[in-house]
Parts: C-alpha cells; structure tokens; sequence
C-alpha cells in the first residue's frame, strides 16, 4: 500500500511538469510569430498615422479651445472696430398664414458667421471641430432675435437642434433651427382678390452698429427655399432680402436684416365658398317676378328666405376676417348683392299694394257706374262715345251704342270679373250742364308691367355690376 501512494504521487508530479514545459513553448512559439508583423508596421512609411492633437482623447476641448483662459461675456475685438456677422437663412417651411390674427409662422435654418480669434487652436490638417449646443453656453455668440415676433422656439427633438462649428483660425459657424410666429401688416382692401408682402426682421438686440455689423453673407443668395414650401390659400410668388439701419431714440443705430416674401392668394375657393352662393341667391330672387301676384305666402317667403341666406352668408366671411375698419372687395360684392335681393322683396310689396289700391278703386267705379245707369233714362241717344278699361284688358261686353236698365242690371253677374270694359256715351246736347255731365273717360291701370319690367332691369343691372367688378379687381 506504502508503495502504491508513492507511485501515484511521482506520477502527479510528473504530470504537472509536463503541463508547464507545454504552455512555455506555446508562449515562445507566440511571440516568434508576432515579432515578424509588428517590425513590418514600424518599418513601413505608408501605413505611420500622423497624431492630431485636435483628435486625441486625452485632450479636453475647453482645454484645446482654451476657453477658461478667455472672458467670453465680451465680444471679439471689444474696443475695437465692430465685429462682421454674416447670416444667411434657409427657409424650410412656411407653416401657416392668419389674417384674423395678421401674422405668419415659418421654420428655418438660422446660421451665423463670424471670426472670434481667442477660439484658434493649433491642428495640422486644417480641420474644423463640430460641437452641440453644450458648447453655445461658454463662449460669446451674436444675440440675433426676430423684430415683430409673437412667439419663437429653438427645437429640441431629440436634443437641441444647435450646431457649433469652429475652425483652426478662429472662424465660427453657428447654426440653429427656429420656429417664428412674426405679425404680418396685411392690407384687406382687395380681399379676396389681394396679394400680401410680409416680412421676417433680424436685429442684434444688444450690440449697436459700433460693436456689431450684421449683413447678408452673400447678398440675395443668402436666402434659400425648398421648393416644395406650398400653402393651401397662397401662391408663394417670390422671396429675397434687404438690409438697413434701425434707429433707436435711446440706444442708437443697429443693423436689420429683411426677409421679405410677397404671396398671392387662390380665388377659387373663395368663388365656391361665398361669390357663387351669393350669385345664386340673387337670382334665386328673381323666381319671384314670374310667380303670380296673387300667391302672397310664395313671393313672401322665397324673398325672406334669400335675404336670411345673404345675410349668413355675410356673416360667415365676417368671422373669419379681422375686424377692419375699411371696405373689403368682398364686402361691395356681397353688400350689393343683398340690396338686390332687398329691392325684389320691396318689389313685390309694390306690386302688392298698387294691386290692392287698383281693386279697391275698381269697387268704387263699378258702384259708380251703376248708379248712374239707374238714374239715366231708359234710352240716351249718344253722339259722343268714350271708352274706359280697367286693368289694361278687354272683356267679353258688347260696346253699347245705347243704355238700358236690362243691360245694366246684368252686369251685377260680373262684378267679379278680374277684366271689365264699360262704354259710356252720354248726349252732351241732353244734359243740361257740361260739368254735371258724365265724360267719357279712358283709365289704364296694369299692375303686370312692374314684373315684367323687373325681369329685365334686375338681371341687366346685377350683369353690369358683376362686369364693373370683376374689371376692376382683376
């Protein structure tokens, strides 16, 4: 037994060093294949990296920039000449135009130009370090803002959209993208039919044309569109830039920058809206001169009833426009044609009332003449025959060459005969005073020729008015 323990202890021993002399070679073995590799790197120009300092990791960036050995609260060159700021400005879209409110809002890429020497820093490859809006914080950046503006918002999805570009000799580039809602002095005079200017005003806020001077980096190429900018009630016509000096009674001259677009608005859906309902409702209220003058609760109720729709329809386009306190050219047009559906209304109480006053009249000379028939002898030789119509028409009488009671007394049938003809001859020789006796007389009273001339004067006239309008504002 004392024998066996031995045995299996030497045959441990021996395994172990077995295992130590194997990974020893393996080790050596090792680095004969890697030496060979590593001489080839070293020895080869081509693939030798040069270090940039500017690219290290181990050198922090407000160390490179030196911003701590800096005072960055003051602008570059401070008591010297004024800082050149160049901008220029890429319109990504034009998000809405309010004419309630007289303003516009607009996205855009805003960039700055400018030369700030305490941020040079040493690199061999001239390249430029890219950096967020981390960096915006610690150095001197021009205070542009919006002149006239409402509301104004750098975006920050996914993180603040700024960007800081600075190059080995000092120029910065600084770029940032904002949303404006500025006021837009619009002119409603030719509304719908109108074009509008409006304009984005950029100013520094704080640095008067001593300290700061802001211009565009290269003219009206300076401002740039995407051609795919639309609005639903505008046609975008044309963009380009101005510059000039504003002056402030109390801090001084200080440079602006102008954007200025001109839009022209879409007609179409305002003659589907609110001319062709208004057009339509006035010859609506023509129907009326064709309808009989009789049928009262017709002509009365298709009259209120466009009257009711014009002034709705006045209503709506008020709503949505800005209280002014001029004309528009869609207030003469709807205004107009409201007077005319007013004046086929007030035609119909004419007709109406020359209707009742003419029935009325009739009455009377109906009971008139019969109380002359029944005071007349039974027969009257008649040398002078006069005739008398009323309401423009002849009826089926007999024109009487004598006068009898029989006659007389059988018209009382047709009292109510809308058409009557008397024929009165009366012997002047016979009677014994000429201004006691009855003439003969003619009276022509008809009531149709209202409407029927109202069917060519309402139409000719609102043609004519359409014509003077539509000349004039196109």
């Amino acid at each position: 037994m004392p024998s066996c323990y031995h045995c299996t202890r030497l045959l441990l021993l021996l395994f172990c060093l077995v295992l130590i002399v194997e990974c020893r070679k393996h080790k050596s073995r090792k680095k004969r294949w890697s030496a060979p590799a590593d001489t080839h790197k070293q020895g080869s120009p081509l693939s030798k990296k040069v270090a940039d300092g500017t690219k290290t990791r181990k050198v922090k960036t407000d160390h490179l920039l030196r911003v701590d050995d800096h005072d960055f609260t003051m602008r570059p060159a401070f008591a010297g000449p004024a800082v050149p700021v160049g901008v220029d400005v890429q319109v990504e879209s034009l998000d809405s135009i309010s004419e309630v409110d007289m303003d516009f809002t607009m996205t855009l890429y805003l960039r700055h130009y400018w030369k700030d020497e305490r941020l040079a820093f040493p690199s061999s490859t001239n390249k430029s370090m890219t950096f967020d809006g981390r960096l915006v914080k610690k150095i001197w950046v021009p205070d542009v803002f919006f002149v006239h503006s409402k509301r104004s918002f750098i975006h920050d999805t996914t993180t603040d959209n700024i960007m800081l570009r600075v190059f080995p000799d000092g120029h910065v580039l600084y770029s940032l993208r904002v949303t404006v809602t500025a006021a837009c002095n619009m002119d409603f005079s030719r509304f719908p039919l109108d074009s509008q200017t409006c304009t984005l005003e950029l100013e520094s806020y704080a640095y008067t044309d001593e300290d700061l001077m802001l211009y565009w980096k290269s003219g009206d190429e300076s401002l740039s569109t995407d051609d795919r900018i639309s609005l639903s009630q505008f046609l975008i016509q044309k963009f380009h830039t101005t510059s000039r000096l504003a002056f402030y009674s109390s801090t001084g001259w200080y440079n602006r920058l102008y954007i200025n677009f001109t839009l022209r608005r879409h007609i179409f859906f305002f003659l589907l809206q609110t001319y062709f309902p208004a057009t339509l409702m006035v010859m609506l209220s023509w129907v009326s001169f064709w309808i009989d003058r009789r049928a009262v609760p017709a002509r009365v109720s298709l009259g209120i009833t466009t009257v009711l729709t014009m002034s709705t329809i006045i209503t709506g386009v008020n709503a949505s426009m800005p209280r002014v306190s001029y004309i528009k050219a869609v207030d003469i047009y709807l205004w107009v044609s409201f007077v005319f559906v007013f004046l086929s209304v007030l035609e119909y109480a004419a007709v109406n009332y020359l209707t009742t006053v003419r029935d009325g009249k009739d009455r009377k000379l109906r009971e008139k003449v019969r109380e002359q028939a029944q005071a007349m002898p039974c027969t009257c030789g008649l040398s002078h025959a006069r005739t008398m119509m009323l309401d423009g028409a002849y009826s089926d009488a007999d024109s009487l060459a004598g006068y009898t009671r029989a006659p007389i007394a059988g018209e009382d049938a047709s009292e109510k005969q809308e058409h009557m003809v008397v024929h009165l001859a009366l012997d002047t020789e016979s009677t014994g005073a000429k201004k006691k006796g009855l003439r003969g007389f003619r009276i022509i009273q008809n009531t149709h020729a209202i409407d029927t001339y109202s069917r060519v004067i309402f139409p000719g006239a609102y043609i004519f008015f359409n014509l003077i309008y539509w000349s004039v504002y196109c």
